[in-house]
């Protein structure tokens, strides 16, 4: 969304910047940081932010897109490479960002929420624009922009059409929030709550909630819970207080809570003298805590209790992802519709960019309610998105959407409802493309979602891309400036997906992928990956495929250097990239020292080959014990690799580090390291207490029949499951053909149902297996989880006695897999 317009000398003026511009009159409207998601780029300002490369590295990228305005910082010299680019020139570009934000900010007088916590501030904050927005046009932090950066892009979006602004802000780090305070500038505060997430940033709790309270300082109404706030003598910010808990003294306090016979609960609370009650259609304990913050929030802004407790009522869940799926007709369809705004939906369209693996990118898109500005200018916005997203087809649902179809200059087509899209869709021939859906919640998108995907197993994998992208981003801070990354992406990506895993790795710069055979280096260019792609096990009969694929092998014998000589020569193809494997102790595939000779007569002036890089492989990288074999493996490498590059007289790729070596030993990080299985949030070097890694993996089936049974009576083949007490069995839709081995059955294995951790009981069907859910509140239908964060895929290693490659790659392709983007 981009209301504001600034021009670049009055943005000089308020970030105080010295500058190159050619043009100061140029209008700014825009701001960006990601050369990779660009749009408005003639009215965008690019600031050239620093995370592990220069961010001055992506100038060239923004400037090919049509970006014509930069920050960048006060040591930057090459503005003369980009003719007609204004420059400005500031010691610190996010603190820069930060200030035109806070100046922005000051524009407007309408009230502000600021939301701060370690859970539920999405949350809190789309409740709140639920329950609000039926009288109040407001402005929010699309999606869970709350970090230093994702704040003042938020506040970016105020405009006076608006009467509301709510905004959440996150910290990880002590002296994080002033700034943000500024950016923001509330009046009224919310906490959410205080817990244990980035407790790593902080001494203590106690210093983790004074941090966070800094956000509040000049707020006129503070909202909170005494819980949260243990020590009485904190000086509570605000001019005024409003608090909220349960079952202790507070302006609303929650008496009694009931489960509810449709599935919810209903909440008895007393505020101001009186008795109320609400019934909400959630049961966890996490949900019921956010509404009660959320009615706190209502009360506190003195609306009429009746009519919040209606509102309360109305609630849905909100899903705070977008998933990727897998359609119908060689489809990829996003889900992305638990909100709709302009904000939201570039978001969306930055994701629908990155999936390369179909010609055509379709959007799905209804009328957007509640945007603040009028129609026409909404939908033109809507229109200039799409050209500069580069959409090929629009497809609106709705009568407003409808009424604009002449603003938008692409293939379309356009629906009154979606029920009468959905009697139409078998003749739109929606086929081998990336389909975003982007609806209004009345418009009821779910059912369109149903249409489009394919109908496969119960049993799903989710794939969280986030986390990867954090453990990704992780990993990449502890590498050494210049040292390249090369992704693992062999086994189907370590179970998790091939295409789908090596887009966002794509998108986000790693240097090479790796595979294990050719065939899956194919699907990845059929796919639409261009990344350079090294094969680790190439065979003679798919050279051919190889070398019209542009896929680089793996060289680690003179028998298939050989071959892959007289393949290169019957294609005529001169200085074709590949890769030396060297034998340091591994003594798996590889040459040792002793072959180095004859592997230097044979490449020394080879006109059919350029040696892109030569590696090995670590034994025990994660092992303290094995610490003095490991520096003997790289003291041999180092000596290996200077005769090799002697003999070849020219630098090449060197790499031995894994992931427990990026860890473990900076040292082994020459000029590339190889990250596998640390992507998935895995890495036996780190405690597992304290690991900063993500979980990226989550397994879940559901239950489809619970028995009550009789002490002594027998469960699955052979008997071999026997009921030691009257209880019940549950029977659920994962089995040993889906990857869930035989070896967990007869109570080796557990699963979590509603937070209980239950054993199997019998022995592992095909397609199903038994747990002994004797005691648990569980009902046919309800999910179960086989693997997640809590419940690891560490843990079941363990129960198999074997290591988490084989648990996640023994996961079957008929398992459905969910990629989604918080």
């Amino acid at each position: 969304m981009y209301h504001p317009e600034y021009s670049v000398q009055h943005i000089q003026e308020i970030i105080q910047a010295e500058g190159v511009t050619p043009d100061p009159n140029a209008v700014i409207r825009t701001l960006a940081f990601d050369s990779r998601k660009l749009a408005d780029e003639k009215f965008t300002l690019f600031f050239a932010l620093k995370g592990r490369r220069s961010g001055e590295t992506y100038i060239k990228q923004a400037y090919d897109s049509g970006v014509r305005n930069f920050v960048v910082r006060t040591d930057y010299k090459d503005t003369d490479a980009w003719p007609g680019a204004n420059f400005l020139f500031v010691d610190h570009p996010v603190q820069a960002l930060q200030s035109l934000a806070a100046a922005h900010r000051k524009q407007f007088n309408y009230p502000v929420i600021a939301i701060t916590g370690s859970n539920g501030k999405t949350i809190v904050k789309e409740w709140l624009y639920q329950l609000l927005r039926h009288n109040k046009k407001i402005v929010r932090s699309p999606k869970s922009y709350n970090s230093q950066i994702g704040v003042p892009l938020s506040v970016w979006n105020m405009t006076a059409e608006q009467e509301l602004g709510i905004f959440e802000a996150g910290i990880s780090l002590r002296g994080e929030m002033a700034a943000l305070a500024n950016v923001i500038q509330p009046t009224i505060g919310v906490l959410t709550n205080l817990g244990d997430a980035h407790n790593e940033g902080f001494g203590s709790k106690a210093e983790k909630l004074e941090e966070k309270l800094k956000l509040f300082s000049q707020v006129d109404l503070f909202v909170y819970s005494p819980r949260y706030i243990p020590d009485e003598n904190i000086s509570l910010p605000g001019r005024k207080q409003f608090s909220w808990a349960f079952n202790q003294p507070a302006d609303l306090c929650i008496t009694h809570q009931e489960d509810s016979p449709s599935g919810g609960t209903t909440l008895t609370a007393s505020f101001q003298g009186q008795t109320m009650s609400c019934q909400l259609p959630f049961r966890d304990a996490a949900s019921l805590e956010n509404v009660v913050c959320c009615w706190s929030v209502l009360l506190a802004l003195h609306y009429k209790p009746s009519d919040v407790t209606q509102w309360l009522e109305k609630l849905h869940t909100v899903n705070m992802r977008m998933e990727l799926k897998k359609g119908i007709n060689n489809c990829s369809v996003i889900d992305d519709s638990y909100s709709l705004d302009l904000s939201s939906l570039s978001i969306a369209l930055d994701f629908l960019n990155q999936q390369k693996q179909h010609p055509k990118k379709t959007l799905i898109l209804s009328d957007i309610p509640e945007s603040g500005i009028s129609s026409e200018t909404l939908y033109r916005q809507v229109a200039d998105l799409l050209r500069s997203k580069d959409v090929d087809r629009l497809i609106g649902i709705g009568p407003e959407i409808s009424s604009f179809s002449g603003l938008f200059s692409l293939e379309q087509q356009f629906y009154e409802s979606t029920a009468s899209f959905l009697s139409d869709m078998p003749q739109l021939r929606l086929n081998n493309e990336a389909i975003l859906l982007k609806g209004a919640r009345r418009f009821e998108f779910e059912h369109i979602s149903k249409a489009l995907t394919q109908k496969v197993h119960e049993t799903v994998l989710e794939i969280n891309l986030s986390a990867l992208e954090a453990n990704l981003n992780h990993y990449k801070a502890k590498l050494k400036p210049g040292v390249k990354l090369m992704a693992m992406v062999k086994a189907f990506s370590y179970g998790s997906g091939s295409y789908e895993i090596a887009n966002i790795l794509q998108f986000n710069g790693v240097d090479y992928l790796t595979v294990a055979y050719a065939d899956e280096g194919v699907s990845l260019r059929q796919a639409g990956i261009t990344l350079p792609i090294m094969v680790m096990n190439p065979d003679v009969d798919g050279f051919e495929t190889m070398i019209d694929n542009n896929l680089e092998p793996e060289l680690y014998s003179l028998r298939v250097l050989r071959n892959f000589l007289d393949a290169l020569s019957s294609s005529g193809r001169t200085g074709y990239p590949v890769h030396i494997k060297l034998d340091t102790g591994m003594h798996r595939l590889g040459f040792i020292p002793d072959e180095l000779e004859p592997l230097l007569a044979l490449i020394s002036g080879e006109p059919g080959i350029a040696v892109k890089s030569a590696f090995s492989h670590l034994t025990s990288s994660e092992d303290p014990d094995s610490d003095h074999f490991t520096r003997q493996q790289i003291k041999l490498f180092s000596e290996m690799t200077t005769r090799l590059e002697s003999a070849l007289g020219y630098s090449i790729i060197k790499h031995i580090a894994n992931t427990s070596a990026i860890s473990r030993l900076p040292e082994a990080q020459f000029g590339m390291v190889r990250l596998g299985i640390g992507l998935y949030g895995i890495d036996s070097s780190v405690s597992s207490m304290k690991s900063p890694l993500h979980t990226v993996a989550r397994l879940v089936t559901c239950v489809s029949q619970i028995k009550e049974l009789r002490k002594g009576d027998t469960v699955g083949y052979n008997r071999r499951g026997v009921m030691l007490h009257d209880g019940k069995v549950a029977t659920v839709k994962i089995g040993y053909a889906d990857g869930y081995d035989r070896k967990l059955g007869n109570g080796v294995g557990h699963m979590l149902i509603n937070g209980h951790l239950v054993p199997t009981i019998g022995s592992i069907c095909m397609d199903m297996c038994m747990l002994d859910v004797s005691g648990v509140d569980v009902e046919e239908g309800d999910e179960v989880i086989v693997f997640d964060g809590e419940h690891t895929v560490s843990h079941i290693a363990r129960q198999l006695e074997t290591i988490p490659y084989e648990v996640l790659t023994g996961i079957s392709q008929r398992v459905k897999r969910i990629y989604f983007y918080e």
